[in-house]
């Protein structure tokens, strides 16, 4: 907790939380805080996003302790342009390069052991890739959606085994696939930022639903009941039902959260780029 008087409490539903901002503390590296996650151990990763060409040597994944000490840094010789990224059970980390148009894949201690993508080759498949993430039977998804308009799936050995997704407006379209997640039942949560919504997807690529009231949705992560948060660019955050069903929202942020994620406590984490720092609301 800072220093400051004032205690924040927002509401999502029938859950109050107590905001902490900023929460954890590392080195004045160059770049803003783009993601954050939670590890199976219980390490926080913070992803900072930098210029390539003025801070080469930066380093872009910053691990934090449960509660938010210094731990170290890396990343700085792998990764180009930090976007999201997101653990697997197993302990490995998936990081969107995403001007390399490549998915990095590095083991629990920031080494890199694999990849999805040809890196620095647009469309071979990812064209500016936004986020990665891991459905309960294995399989991996991915957003391309700074050039792209799809949805990629692969096996967990990284075998290519579908593509979804054209340019627009219509069901199964995109006009910017900036984030994803995937239910507990398997189904896909593609959160469609320039069309103010979030399409749901069976696990090949079926249409199936849409949910709005959203500007500029940004950021998503679910919990293992398949509750769903998505925070958007009013600022606000999000608290879905896995049916669709709104349960609450509230403006825990300053100015938006590009990333978001949480812990079987009900803790929340939120990456916010502007002024660059993670924000922990705990439950209360």
């Amino acid at each position: 907790m800072s220093g400051s008087r004032h205690q924040v409490v927002v509401a999502l539903g029938d859950t109050r939380y107590r905001i902490d901002r900023p929460f954890g503390s590392w080195p004045q590296y160059a770049g803003k805080v783009s993601d954050v996650v939670v590890t199976p151990d219980g390490r926080i990763l913070v992803l900072l996003r930098s210029d390539p060409y003025v801070d080469p040597d930066n380093p872009c994944v910053i691990v934090l302790s449960p509660d938010g000490d210094f731990l170290g840094a890396w990343g700085d010789l792998e990764i180009a342009d930090a976007h999201l990224l997101t653990p697997a059970p197993d302990g490995r980390i998936f990081v969107v390069d995403r001007d390399m148009h490549e998915i990095i894949i590095f083991s629990a201690d920031g080494q890199r052991i694999g990849g999805i993508g040809t890196r620095g080759g647009p469309g071979a498949p990812f064209n500016h890739p936004t986020d990665v993430t891991i459905a309960p039977g294995g399989d991996i998804y991915v957003s391309d959606g700074y050039a792209g308009w799809h949805v990629h799936r692969f096996a967990a050995d990284g075998t290519h085994l579908g593509t979804w997704g054209t340019f627009g407006d219509g069901p199964g379209a995109f006009r910017e696939p900036h984030s994803l997640w995937c239910l507990p039942d398997g189904r896909v949560v593609v959160v469609d930022r320039c069309n103010h919504r979030l399409q749901v997807f069976d696990a090949e690529g079926t249409f199936l639903d849409e949910w709005t009231g959203f500007r500029r949705p940004v950021g998503i992560w679910g919990n293992a009941a398949g509750d769903v948060f998505v925070s958007d660019e009013v600022p606000s955050l999000h608290r879905m039902s896995q049916d669709g069903t709104r349960l609450g929202r509230a403006r825990p942020m300053l100015n938006g959260a590009h990333g978001i994620f949480g812990t079987p406590d009900g803790t929340l984490y939120l990456a916010e780029a502007n002024p660059s720092r993670v924000s922990r609301l705990t439950p209360i």
